[in-house]
C-alpha cells in the first residue's frame, strides 16, 4: 500500500490517550490536539494532508501562551522517557535555535530539556525523564516565547531502548493508528442526498440551496467557525457584485449571513460569524460536521461512493454517502482523491490564446495572506526580539501598522504540499519586520505605544488546483463577452492576478512577502453551469477557486461574493439530479431551462424581508452604470 493511499484512508486526528500493554514495554500516547483544555494553544489543521495530524500551536504573538492541560493514564509504576513530535518552524530560513521553545510538564513539574527550537523536520525530541505510579497524571504544554511553538503528538514509555518512534511517512502512519486503536474502531456512518466539502461561503450557499429545494444535505467544514476566507480567523471581505445578470435571483442568499462593514484585517466581530452560524443551523435540511476534515474517499468508476472524514481534535471517524458530491475545498482535495481532472499552476499563452498569460507554462500561483493589525495604547508597550529571518534595516524595513492582502507569500511554492512553509514565512516577516519596528527603527517612537494585536494563523488562500468541467472559462470568453446557453453566476470582479510586488523582490529576492496586482476591470460576465461538475467524476460538483478555468479566468471569480453564487447555482442543479435521477452534465444537456428558471429566481429569501447590506467591495468602475448582459 503507497504512502497516499494509506493517507487517504487514515483517519488522522485521534483522542487524547490509549496505552498498549505489552510484554516489553509500557507505553502512553498522546495527540497534542486532542488535550482537554487547551489553555491558550491554537488547534492548526491546515497541513493534515501532508504531515498526517493537526498539531497544537502556541500562537501568542510573542507572549507565551496559557499551559495547554490534559489527562493520562499510566499503565504501571516506573521511570518514563517522555518524546514530542516537534520541529524548529524557523529553520528553513537560518541555521539558529528556533523561537518555538516549550518544556513538558508532568504533575506541574517542568522536565529537564526544552524541545521545539532545534530540528529542520517534524521529529521526535526527547522532553526528559520522570517516575510516575500506575494511574492518573497531569500532562501540560508550557510554552516560553508566543512564538509559535508546535506539538504534533507525546510519547512516554518505560523501556525507551525498545522505542520505535518513525518521524513520517507510513510508518508513522501505522504507528498512530496502532498506538490509538483507531484500526479497530468502527466508524459512524450516514447518508444524505449530497455531500458538501467545505464550510466556506461557496460550501454555505450550494447546502442551503440543496436543502430549499428539498435535499438532505451534508455540510463538512474543517474548522469550528463557518465561512473559510470570511470568517473571523482569516478576515477577508466578501468582495462583487450579488444578484446582477441574466440570472439576478442568484446572491439574495448572501444577505441573509453576510456581514454589514467593509474592511480586511479588521476585529474579528466585523465578520459575523454568528450570522454564518445561524443561517446554517436553521436550515432543517443541513446537517453541519463542524471540526471534520475529509482524509479520503471511495470510488465505483468514475463516481464517488463515500467520503471519510476525521476529527480535527479526537478520533472520530465519519463515512458519510451521496449519490452526489460538491468539493469546496478551495484546494480540490475531494476531486483530486477521486481522480478528478485538475489543472494548477499558470498556462502557457498558447494553451487558451490568453494575452495575460506568461510565454511559457509554469507552477506560479497567487498566494496566501497571513493578515495582521497593530493597536495603540496609552503608555509604551514591548514586542521581543525576532530575528529569524530577513534582516531588516531602516531603509527596507515596512513602517507599517497592519497588514492585509498585499501581505502574500508563496507565490513560487507549491500551495498544498509546501503549505505550512507558506503559512510560516508569512508569520516569521510579520514577527521579524514588527520587532525591528519596536526596537531598532529610527523613528520608532511612533511605534512605542503599539502592539501587535492580532495576526492570523490560517492561511487566506487564493489558488491551487482547479478541477476540469466539461467546460473550461478563459480569458478570451470574458474579454469577447461569449455567450453561452448555459449561462449561470454572473462575475464582476476584474481580472485581478495577483504577482510578486517588485519592490520587495529587489529587496527580497525569491523570499518576497509581498504582491501587487493590476486591475483589468471587466464587463460583468455569466459563467457557463458547465464549469461547476467534473469532466470525468460523473458525481461531483465543484464552487469555489477550485472550479473549472484558466488561471487568468481565475482572477475574476474567485472574490467570495461570487463563490457563494456559484454554489447557490450547484446546490439547485444538485436538486434537479435528484428530481429526475440524472447527473451533473444531464442537467446541462437534458433539464437546463429548468435550471434558468430556478437561477432567475434563486434561493433567496424574499428580498423584502432582507437587509440590503451588501454594498461594499464591489468593482467601483461598474457603480454608477454597469454595461448590459447578453441574454
Amino acid at each position: 500500500m503507497t504512502m497516499n493511499s494509506i493517507k487517504r484512508y487514515m483517519a488522522y486526528t485521534a483522542v487524547a490517550l490509549l496505552p498498549l500493554f505489552g510484554a516489553e514495554a509500557a507505553e502512553v500516547w498522546v495527540e497534542a490536539e486532542s488535550f482537554s483544555d487547551k489553555g491558550g494553544w491554537v488547534v492548526d489543521q491546515q497541513f493534515i494532508d501532508c504531515m498526517g495530524s493537526s498539531y497544537l500551536m502556541a500562537h501568542g504573538l510573542g507572549n507565551p501562551v496559557k499551559d495547554a492541560v490534559t489527562t493520562v493514564n499510566i499503565p504501571e509504576d516506573g521511570k518514563y522517557t517522555v518524546f514530542v513530535r516537534t520541529f524548529n518552524w524557523t529553520s528553513p530560513w537560518n541555521d539558529k535555535k528556533g523561537p518555538g521553545k516549550f518544556r513538558v510538564k508532568v504533575d506541574g513539574k517542568q522536565l529537564s530539556a526544552t524541545v521545539g527550537d532545534t530540528g529542520n523536520r517534524w521529529e521526535w525530541q526527547r522532553a526528559g525523564e520522570v517516575k510516575l505510579k500506575s494511574g492518573s497524571h497531569n500532562l501540560a504544554l508550557h510554552d516560553l516565547t508566543g512564538f509559535n511553538g508546535r506539538c504534533d503528538a507525546i510519547y512516554l514509555t518505560n523501556q525507551p531502548e525498545l522505542a520505535s518512534l518513525p518521524d513520517d511517512g507510513e510508518e508513522l502512519t501505522a504507528k498512530r493508528r496502532q498506538m490509538l486503536g483507531l484500526d479497530k474502531a468502527t466508524p459512524v456512518r450516514a447518508s444524505y442526498d449530497m455531500v458538501v466539502v467545505g464550510g466556506g461561503i461557496a460550501g454555505m450557499c450550494a447546502a442551503v440551496a440543496a436543502a430549499r429545494n428539498g435535499m438532505n444535505v451534508a455540510l463538512v467544514n474543517d474548522r469550528p467557525v463557518l465561512g473559510g476566507n470570511n470568517s473571523s480567523e482569516v478576515r477577508v471581505h466578501l468582495g462583487g457584485y450579488a444578484e446582477i445578470g441574466p440570472n439576478k435571483g442568484l446572491g439574495r442568499m448572501i444577505r441573509e449571513f453576510g456581514h454589514s462593514r467593509a474592511g480586511n484585517a479588521k476585529p474579528g466581530d466585523y465578520y459575523e460569524d454568528e450570522k454564518k452560524d445561524s443561517f446554517i443551523a436553521n436550515e432543517k435540511g443541513v446537517t453541519l460536521y463542524p471540526c471534520y476534515r475529509a482524509v479520503s474517499v471511495t470510488n465505483a468508476g468514475n463516481r464517488i461512493t463515500s467520503v471519510t472524514l476525521t476529527h480535527i481534535e479526537n478520533s472520530n471517524e465519519v463515512v458519510l454517502s451521496a449519490p452526489l458530491f460538491c468539493d469546496c475545498t478551495g484546494d480540490g482535495t475531494i476531486g483530486y482523491l477521486a481522480g478528478a481532472d485538475f489543472a494548477m499552476g499558470r498556462e502557457a499563452r498558447s494553451e487558451y490564446n490568453e494575452t495575460l498569460a506568461p510565454e511559457k507554462a509554469d507552477s506560479m500561483t497567487m498566494g496566501a495572506s497571513i493578515q495582521w493589525y497593530t493597536k495603540e495604547y496609552d503608555k509604551p508597550t514591548r514586542f521581543p526580539e525576532f530575528n529569524y529571518g530577513p534582516v531588516y534595516n531602516d531603509s527596507i524595513c515596512e513602517r507599517v501598522t497592519m497588514g492585509e492582502w498585499k501581505w502574500e507569500t508563496g507565490m513560487n511554492r507549491n500551495q498544498i504540499t509546501e503549505a505550512e512553509r507558506v503559512r510560516d514565512y508569512g508569520l516569521l516577516v510579520i514577527f521579524a519586520n514588527w520587532s525591528y519596528l519596536k526596537n531598532h527603527a529610527s523613528d520608532n517612537a511612533k511605534f512605542r505605544n503599539r502592539s501587535l494585536d492580532w495576526a492570523g494563523f490560517i492561511s487566506g488562500k487564493r489558488e491551487s488546483r482547479r478541477l476540469l468541467g466539461d467546460y473550461i472559462l478563459k480569458q478570451d470568453d470574458i474579454d469577447k463577452n461569449v455567450f453561452h446557453e448555459d449561462a449561470s453566476f454572473t462575475t464582476t470582479w476584474s481580472l485581478d492576478l495577483h504577482f510578486p510586488d517588485p519592490k520587495n523582490s529587489k529587496r527580497f529576492p525569491g523570499n518576497e512577502f509581498k504582491a501587487a496586482t493590476n486591475h483589468i476591470f471587466i464587463h460583468p460576465y455569466a459563467v457557463p453551469y458547465r464549469c461547476l461538475y467534473s469532466r470525468n467524476i460523473d458525481n461531483l460538483f465543484m464552487a469555489g477557486r477550485n472550479i473549472s478555468v484558466s488561471h487568468v479566468a481565475l482572477g475574476t471569480v474567485r472574490v467570495m461574493r461570487t463563490t457563494g453564487m456559484m454554489g447557490e447555482v450547484v446546490g439547485m442543479a444538485a436538486s434537479l439530479c435528484k428530481k429526475h435521477d440524472v447527473s451533473p452534465r444531464e442537467v446541462y444537456q437534458k433539464h437546463l431551462p429548468e435550471l434558468t428558471a430556478m437561477m432567475q429566481d434563486g434561493a433567496g429569501k424574499d428580498a423584502s424581508t432582507l437587509p440590503d447590506n451588501q454594498k461594499f467591495n464591489l468593482p467601483n468602475q461598474l457603480l454608477d452604470n454597469p454595461p448590459a448582459l447578453k441574454n
